[in-house]
């Protein structure tokens, strides 16, 4: 039985990969843009590369163009997403392609943009510009998960994490930390390409956690902090609240005195005032579509095992870290023991053991 011939090459499918690490570099770091990667080349040399400009400007197309010193005639350009081709902030990369002098483009997948969505194929190929979609399609799915759960539903990409030590115990008043330095650098990691933060009252009361990013030259990447409090219970001492600027933290609430409200808006702080349920529990899709309409796009949840069990039975999360530390806690203590691991494999089937060099530590990444 014969099978269809693939139309790529080797090399092609190199050259999108080599974009799409240029477009990674960028992921989370976007705002409302895409982050694609761009590689350009001519006589099988790369003569170029470009990738999304941070907060989503310059677009990856032009940079590519704009940094190329050779002439771009006879070129083939390797794009990770379908180029624009309206006008808005900047002009579109379709018109910037045709000019340069670029015969041919390869790029995975159409834009889900209605703006863009199918309409650069036209354009480029009456251009006389040889399109050749499709190359790599089902990573571009992939990569570009969050990016259309923004466009199509309006929410922000959810990202979990929650760390367990040897015997499952996610608190111990005698022992709190449970991962290593690896692990640690890469919540961190994690922390820079999202671009706010969310913990409950509880979090912050127990734990007083900075919740910024420390990874050296990246700080200035720190997420926003969003906290859950209904009642304003959160105490004015603690790091986060005693070093709120303005537009870096958020508190959802529910009820509360003038006097609390007046204290809070005092130290920088945004009040959302958000709905509940009869069990007094937030109505979380109404904080994630707040949430969208106030800029995040890229949530990252570090929450403790309440608010983790409640939104993993929810299905809240479009991806999982579970952190397994090699340290044992003590149990004859204050403790707290994580008791959801049949119910993350239930609602999330898709297991990656990620192969991270993290000493003894390990983490498994869990997506819908």
């Amino acid at each position: 039985m014969s099978t269809k011939k693939d139309k790529f090459t080797l090399q092609d499918k190199h050259l999108m990969k080599l974009a799409f690490n240029l477009a990674s570099s960028r992921k989370g770091l976007t705002g409302d843009n895409p982050a694609v990667g761009c590689v350009i080349t001519k006589k099988n040399q790369i003569i170029s590369v470009g990738r999304t400009g941070l907060s989503g400007r310059p677009h990856a197309e032009y940079n590519a163009i704009k940094d190329c010193h050779e002439n771009l005639n006879g070129s083939k350009m390797y794009v990770t997403l379908e180029p624009c081709n309206h006008y808005g902030k900047t002009p579109p990369c379709t018109k910037k392609i045709i000019e340069s002098g670029i015969s041919q483009i390869y790029y995975p997948t159409e834009d889900i943009d209605k703006k863009v969505k199918g309409k650069s194929f036209k354009i480029l190929t009456k251009n006389k510009i040889k399109v050749n979609r499709g190359l790599l399609k089902s990573l571009s799915k992939d990569f570009y998960k969050s990016y259309s759960i923004n466009r199509k539903n309006k929410l922000p990409y959810v990202t979990g994490k929650i760390a367990v030590s040897r015997n499952d115990l996610i608190y111990s008043n005698k022992r709190r930390k449970i991962t290593n330095n690896y692990s640690d650098k890469f919540t961190h990691l994690l922390r820079y390409k999202n671009d706010s933060i969310l913990i409950s009252y509880r979090t912050l009361n127990k734990d007083n956690p900075k919740l910024n990013c420390r990874l050296k030259g990246l700080e200035s990447f720190s997420p926003k902090r969003i906290i859950l409090d209904n009642k304003l219970n959160s105490k004015p001492n603690k790091y986060i609240i005693a070093n709120a600027k303005k537009n870096n933290t958020i508190i959802f609430y529910n009820e509360a005195s003038k006097s609390k409200i007046l204290s809070f808006k005092k130290k920088k702080i945004l009040l959302v005032r958000s709905k509940v349920n009869k069990d007094k529990n937030f109505d979380f899709q109404d904080i994630l579509k707040k949430l969208f309409k106030i800029g995040c796009r890229n949530l990252l949840i570090e929450g403790g095992g309440v608010l983790t069990n409640n939104l993993l039975k929810k299905r809240v999360f479009n991806e999982f870290y579970l952190y397994k530390g090699q340290r044992t806690l003590s149990k004859f203590s204050d403790y707290l023991k994580f008791n959801d691991f049949d119910l993350l494999r239930e609602k999330y089937k898709k297991k990656i053991k990620l192969n991270l060099k993290l000493g003894k530590d390990k983490i498994t990444l869990f997506k819908k």
